[in-house]
Parts: structure tokens; C-alpha cells; sequence
């Protein structure tokens, strides 16, 4: 298969900015309309973080299952069809936020958003990082991951800050509108990828596959590339792959501090220091400009030069410290100087993708890069 340039995934990188946007503006937005519905007039609320976590267990689960699924159909249907449903499903709860937001509606919304995500929580940002391995060689892999990561941060910018300056309610029908742009869009210029086997072999594969121009061997060898790994398989897999292992044990630790850290963040923000929406936005602006210019400019000059795993380390070193000073807030300005620590912490994330999506094939990146590198408890 013919590699396309990063260049070449322009449309790719449009679609990922109009869903972020539209996902990422209503996020400094939530927890004040949550304190509302549920606890009006307050600014702590503790059946708010029970439902938050309760949500997000359901979802850490629901994934866990709908993953292996989605990445075997977007390998037999392509990455474009796979794309198009997760990007729908995602209107459907900022819609229902965009007609009311009394506490009916809220529990409509967080029954709707806690079903739809168990599709959508993190499958577009996997099957956007499967296209882009499907068409960018290894070499140039960890640098265009962090591109897109950069254009997701970009879209994290410019959905928060235009959060700051719109009511509530024109928000979320901004968001609505966006999120049915970015489907018409991708389904308009998103050309869609071609799965090469014969660019590398599959990890659970024990060889190189073999091309026959047999039909049945033909399509033993795709049922065999495009099934879903058994337990058995996973568990070889990490005993035979020392890196993959390692990879799935940092993102496992990460990821579960990285959950804890979101789940309850905004919440303690609220009740330790009053915050509400426009300091929410403030803070995630901060935090999304720092990240940008570190994945756009940053981490493609370094990853040449100082490798992967230096660059890992590096961010999780600075993601403790990020979390350490939160927990430590003693006045109202220490949040916005823990958000700076993203420069550095927004490291890690691409050099695990890029890790991981070199140590499996093409019919399995979608698999193995939401169950190691995405995977919420």
C-alpha cells in the first residue's frame, strides 16, 4: 500500500478538530449544569461524584467490551464506516442538554451519554490513530501521533475558550450543530484507509502471512487476521512481548490515576475554591495552549532525537507533579500553574500509542491500542 504523507491526512485532522470541538466545549459546563439539576444552589454535591464515577465505571466496562468489536469491523468494513457511528451517537446526549437542562432531562442525558458512550468514549481518537497507521510508515508514526494529539489539544483550546464567552444553553446548541457538521464532513472528504497485512504481521500471528491466490485460503487468512483476541491470546501476548507488557502495565497505572484525577477534579475545584464555568474554561484554555504548542512543535523535534521511551518518562514524571500540586492547592492560583505542567505530561500518551502501534499489525491497531493505551476503569 501506497504510505500517504502526513500532509495527506488533512481531512483526518479536520474531522478530529469538529468532534473534539464539539465535545470539549461543554466540558467546563457540565458540572455546573450537574450542581444544578441535582443540587440546586450548592457547591457540593456529593451524589454528583457518585454518579460521576458510577458513569464512569459503566462505561470503563461497556468499552472494554464494544472495542474488540468495533476494531474487527472497521477491519472487515473500514475505518470511515466504523468512524461514522460513534460520531452520530455523540449528538444524540448534547442534544437532549441543548432542549432543556432540568433535572427530567439531565437523567435522560446521563442515562443517553453513559449507553452512547460505551461506543463513542475514546473509539474516534483509536480508529483515527488505526488510520493513521494504516497509511503512515513506522519511522514517521510517533510524530504524527503527536500531531493529531496536538490537533486534538487545538480543538481543546478553541472549544474552551469559546465556552468562556456563550451562555449555557447557546453552548450546547453550538455543540450539537458541530458535532452534525463533523459527521457531514468526514463522510464527504474522509477518503477511506486500505489494511495492508503484507506491511507487517499481526503480533498474536506466529509468521509472516502468506499470500494465496486460493479464495478459501484467501479467506481463511482474513478470518484468521480480523478475529477477536481470547484471553488466552492476550495473556501469551504479554508474556512473549516483554515491551507490550511494560506498555500495558504504565497505561493500566496512568489511566487509573488519570480517571480518578477528571472524575472528581472540576468538583473539588468547585467546592474548594468557588470555581464555575468561566474559571473551568480558564483553566482548561491554559492547560489545551500548553499541550498544543508541545505536540505541534515540541514533540515532533524531540522524538527523532531523544526517542520514545525518554519522552515517556518524561511525561509521566510531569503528570505526577501535575496531580501532586492539585491535591496540594493552597490558594486559587496554584490549579492554573499545575495546568502549565501540560507542556510536558501531554508527552506520554503518543509515545505509548507509537510503542504499542509497532508492535502489532494493521488488522489489529484499533484492538490493541483502545485496550492498552485507552483503557478507563
Amino acid at each position: 500500500m501506497e504510505k500517504l504523507s502526513p500532509g495527506g491526512l488533512s481531512h483526518l485532522y479536520m474531522t478530529i478538530f469538529l468532534h473534539n470541538f464539539s465535545t470539549f466545549m461543554v466540558i467546563p459546563a457540565i458540572t455546573d449544569v450537574t450542581m444544578t439539576a441535582l443540587c440546586p444552589g450548592r457547591d457540593e454535591c456529593s451524589i454528583a461524584i457518585y454518579l460521576t464515577g458510577f458513569q464512569q465505571a459503566i462505561v470503563g466496562l461497556g468499552t472494554l467490551v464494544m472495542m474488540p468489536l468495533v476494531g474487527n469491523l472497521s477491519d472487515k468494513c473500514g475505518r470511515k464506516a466504523l468512524l461514522t457511528l460513534p460520531m452520530i451517537f455523540t449528538i444524540i446526549p448534547l442534544g437532549i442538554l441543548a432542549y432543556s437542562r432540568t433535572r427530567n432531562f439531565f437523567y435522560a442525558y446521563f442515562v443517553a451519554k453513559t449507553l452512547t458512550a460505551m461506543v463513542c468514549e475514546g473509539s474516534v481518537h483509536c480508529l483515527a490513530l488505526a488510520y493513521v497507521a494504516d497509511n503512515v510508515p513506522e519511522g514517521r508514526r510517533a510524530s504524527t501521533f503527536g500531531i493529531l494529539s496536538g490537533i486534538s489539544s487545538s480543538s481543546f483550546v478553541c472549544g474552551t475558550l469559546f465556552t468562556r464567552f456563550v451562555s449555557t444553553t447557546s453552548m450546547f446548541q453550538v455543540a450539537t450543530s458541530v458535532a452534525a457538521v463533523a459527521v457531514m464532513y468526514m463522510r464527504i472528504f474522509l477518503p477511506d484507509s486500505i489494511i495492508d497485512d503484507n506491511i507487517s504481521a499481526p503480533l498474536l500471528s506466529t509468521e509472516k502471512p502468506k499470500v494465496s491466490n486460493s479464495d478459501e485460503n484467501s479467506n481463511a487468512e482474513l478470518q484468521s487476521s480480523t478475529a477477536l483476541p481470547s484471553l488466552p491470546d492476550i495473556i501469551a501476548l504479554l508474556k512473549t512481548s516483554p515491551t507490550f507488557s511494560q506498555a500495558a502495565i504504565v497505561a493500566f497505572f496512568s489511566n487509573l490515576a488519570d480517571v480518578g484525577l477528571h472524575a472528581s477534579l472540576l468538583y473539588y475545584l468547585k467546592a474548594r475554591f468557588h470555581f464555575n464555568k468561566d474559571q473551568f474554561a480558564d483553566l482548561m484554555v491554559i492547560s489545551g495552549v500548553a499541550g498544543t504548542i508541545s505536540q505541534l512543535v515540541l514533540m515532533p523535534l524531540l522524538a527523532p532525537v531523544l526517542g520514545e521511551e525518554r519522552l515517556l518518562s518524561i511525561g509521566l514524571l510531569f503528570g505526577c507533579a501535575h496531580m501532586f500540586f492539585y491535591g496540594l492547592a493552597w490558594s486559587f492560583w496554584v490549579p492554573y500553574a499545575a495546568a502549565m505542567f501540560s507542556i510536558f505530561f501531554v508527552f506520554a500518551q503518543p509515545c505509548m500509542r507509537s510503542i504499542v502501534s509497532k508492535q502489532v499489525g494493521p488488522s489489529e491497531q484499533v484492538i490493541f491500542l483502545r485496550g492498552v493505551l485507552q483503557f478507563d476503569l
